[in-house]
């Protein structure tokens, strides 16, 4: 299920293959076999294999491609198609590896930014787990009556709960998100929720601005039809909220209006951007006015995961420590508690 589709690394690669090899005046069918074997990825090389033989067998690279059941991006897919028909496939693939190269390498930094923050928030629920499991071995009956809740809320089995409630809520947002967004067709909804998420929202939007940015200005310069130009890039942006906006926007182009006037009924650009396609149009270059766009949202989405990261972290440390001050504070108070009454009942 998870696998369905050609890793993105692998997909940089074979692009940045097929294309130097079709640059260099290597044939389409030899370039095919050259990439088949070089691929260290079994599945890839026998999806190449059957690419391939429909290829000799007369069919078109792009419709090849297409019969390998969803492997490989639609969006690759018809760039390929258009590159064909344009004689410029070499040009199409290299724009793509470097497209594929780009998502990779913001992946990673966004692994590579996170990754404290999860091992951060992994360490305040060891934490507090192993806290309430020392509580329990010091006396969690004081603690519990101060809270007036179950003893067995603290020791062993309050740490136990408390771990299983921690991970199985992770595991669950995170579950339930993969099958809203893949199995109910609902990312549209979610992704737009997050966006109105305070940081969260600047980093998708960004992001999602500069995929659109790049595979317009690829798909136009191409020559491919502006609605199916605008499908693709909305898709690019991997944004449930920018491809639910694609039908809208496809529909206002074609009943005559301008681009830029379209974009901005969307509500996901700002101001900025719809200003400078709009003068762009006035020119007829907006492919390369989105082209020089796509790297300063690129690196503004790059400052924004970074601001996500450092507040992800102080935001975790925040909460585990309220929740620490909590205990001592409770701790405290219920043995202060127990001393007084024990005071009275002597001086009683």
């Amino acid at each position: 299920m998870f696998s369905a589709r050609i890793p993105l690394t692998t997909l940089a690669v074979l692009c940045k293959s097929l294309s130097t090899m079709l640059h260099s005046g290597v044939a389409l069918l030899k370039t095919l076999e050259i990439a088949s074997r070089k691929t260290g990825n079994a599945r890839c090389r026998q999806k190449l294999v059957a690419v391939r033989e429909e290829v000799q067998q007369g069919t078109d690279i792009a419709q090849a491609l297409r019969e390998q059941r969803g492997y490989f991006p639609e969006l690759m897919v018809d760039m390929v198609s258009v590159g064909e028909q344009t004689g410029g496939l070499p040009e199409v693939l290299d724009g793509l590896a470097d497209h594929y190269e780009n998502i990779v390498k913001l992946r990673r930094m966004f692994l590579g930014l996170i990754a404290w923050p999860v091992i951060q928030l992994v360490a305040a629920i060891l934490i507090v787990g192993l806290v309430l499991y020392i509580l329990g071995a010091l006396g969690g009956s004081a603690l519990a009556d101060f809270f007036h809740a179950p003893r067995w809320l603290f020791g062993g089995s309050g740490a136990v709960i408390w771990l299983a409630s921690c991970f199985g809520t992770i595991f669950g947002v995170l579950a339930g998100y993969y099958l809203a967004a893949t199995v109910f067709r609902s990312k549209r909804f979610l992704d737009a929720l997050l966006m109105r998420i305070p940081i969260v929202g600047g980093c998708m939007r960004a992001f999602g601005i500069a995929r659109f940015s790049w595979a317009f200005s690829l798909t136009q310069q191409t020559g491919m039809p502006i609605t199916r130009s605008l499908e693709l890039s909305f898709r690019a942006t991997n944004n449930g909220a920018f491809v639910g906006a694609s039908p809208g926007v496809c529909e206002e182009v074609l009943e005559g209006e301008e681009l830029s006037t379209a974009l901005s009924n969307s509500r996901l650009f700002p101001e900025e951007f719809i200003s400078m396609v709009a003068v762009a149009e006035t020119s007829g270059t907006v492919p390369e006015a989105l082209e020089r766009l796509s790297p300063q949202f690129q690196d503004q989405a790059r400052r924004s995961l970074s601001a996500l990261a450092v507040a992800l972290g102080w935001l975790i440390w925040l909460v585990v420590a309220a929740f620490i001050i909590v205990i001592v504070f409770a701790v405290v108070l219920s043995y202060v508690g127990a001393i007084n009454r024990a005071a009275n009942g002597i001086f009683d």
